[in-house]
């Protein structure tokens, strides 16, 4: 025993000093959950108040912030068109942005403690391969890390890996892209599924107008491990990954289906229908379930769903579950945000501002109501700790909302830039990204 108790404390150290961690888009397994520090309730950024550090990020990105230890990375693409325009809120229109002059692809890796660039380091540069949506960015796939290598993917403009000092250590042409409106290939909108990291593997899901696939590169040197074709149409989901019993699955979703993979092999283990017209948040995991949502045209399904199936798991009309299916339901399942489980509790909020929670073992819905009075549009994902859920809405406000059965509104800040990308929260701070600047905010 006295030998085993060296590594035991050495284990449970590296489990310490990793914990704060956010590697990855919404953190650690895409829970979205922070733990074990007290954060933020209040802040005013255009008034100081409440600001760690605030730091211009050039150019135009809606990808989100990433930390592994004292190093937040970001990525960006810089036009050299300094009329391009953006455009956030709620509205249908699917003209795509005509900024298709010479882009710079940028990663950058800041100082957590006082927001200080430490290194920047330009990827690709070159006219973009496919235009964006009006409402997105040429660099909107969030990059992760295993704290050794970070990888950064830009859709058609290529597969990047660096060590954590900012060396290029291999890069990957995976091809256009091409992850457009499916009815009119003309309207081109450009790719979002973040990289995701497995064992010794970064994983890509590229679903787009022809030949979508999934694939796993080698984080040593980016020669491709396993590539899976799927017949899909554009999706722009992040896969996730289950580790625990029976086996570790790949989850990822999309319009036909949410489909199951061998992480290691790329072999298909389990399909489910029906999604959405379009397909958008992240699968994430609770209690042993992986939670499937979407939310547009059609049906916006939300199924729990228990790892180990095999086939199609598609339930039988007016079926509501199964071996594999714990519960289901027709409506609920968001658009853009990916919800969240938080000490048993599923909430989700709609990209026009409904918030509601369900019991995540049992899908019982138990509040419904909206963040705010009025409208208030959200394309970040909810984030949450100390008790607390954060709502990026796109008009420039962070929401706190009280975690629980009754969730109430507890603070609204002004961050004052449009929020599009989910925040990350490490050692107490809540890291939000706006369209020009990088902002942490910290506890008194």
């Amino acid at each position: 025993m006295k030998h085993a108790l060296p590594a035991l404390l050495a284990t449970l150290a590296a489990a310490v000093a990793g914990a704060q961690d956010w590697p990855s888009f919404r953190g650690p397994s895409a829970s979205g959950v922070a733990l074990g520090h007290k954060t933020p309730l209040t802040w005013d950024a255009p008034k100081g108040l409440g600001l760690a550090w605030k730091t211009e990020i050039p150019g135009l990105a809606v990808s989100s912030p990433i930390v592994s230890g004292d190093t937040v990375f970001v990525t960006t693409a810089v036009s050299s068109d300094p009329n391009a325009k953006f455009r956030h809120g709620l509205y249908g229109d699917v003209e795509p942005s005509p900024d298709v002059t010479k882009h710079s692809w940028r990663l950058l890796a800041l100082d957590k403690k006082t927001g200080r660039v430490r290194w920047e380091r330009v990827a690709h540069e070159g006219v973009p391969r496919t235009k964006r949506h009006p409402k997105s960015s040429q660099a909107s796939c969030t990059p992760v890390t295993n704290g050794q290598v970070v990888v950064a993917w830009f859709g058609s403009e290529g597969l990047y890996a660096y060590d954590m000092k900012g060396t290029q250590l291999w890069k990957q042409d995976l091809g256009k892209v091409d992850a457009g409106w499916f009815y009119d290939p003309d309207y081109e909108w450009g790719a979002a599924s973040s990289p995701i990291i497995y064992k010794d593997l970064v994983i890509v899901q590229a679903d787009r107008q022809r030949d979508s696939f999934i694939a796993a590169y080698r984080l040593k040197d980016g020669s491709q491990a396993w590539r899976t074709a799927r017949e899909e149409i554009p999706s722009w989901s992040t896969p996730t990954i289950y580790q625990g019993p029976p086996r570790d699955e790949l989850v990822t979703q999309a319009t036909k289906f949410t489909r199951a993979y061998d992480p290691l092999t790329g072999k298909e283990l389990w399909r489910l229908g029906p999604n959405s017209e379009i397909t958008t948040p992240t699968p994430i995991l609770a209690d042993g379930l992986v939670l499937i949502t979407n939310g547009y045209r059609g049906i916006q399904p939300i199924y729990a769903v228990r790892p180990g199936g095999s086939g199609d798991l598609t339930l039988k009309e007016g079926v509501r579950s199964s071996e594999f299916i714990a519960w289901s339901t027709d409506r609920g399942g968001p658009y853009i945000p990916t919800p969240i489980v938080y000490d048993g509790l599923l909430y989700v909020v709609t990209n026009n501002g409904v918030f509601s929670a369900y019991v995540a073992k049992t899908g019982e819905r138990v509040h419904q109501g909206r963040v705010k009075d009025g409208i208030t549009a959200f394309s970040a994902s909810p984030v949450a700790a100390d008790g607390k859920i954060y709502l990026a809405g796109e008009d420039g406000d962070v929401f706190v909302m009280k975690a629980g059965r009754t969730p109430e509104l507890l603070a609204t800040n002004p961050v004052g830039e449009v929020l599009m990308a989910t925040p990350a929260i490490s050692d107490g701070l809540v890291i939000v990204r706006g369209l020009k600047h990088l902002f942490a905010f910290k506890a008194p």
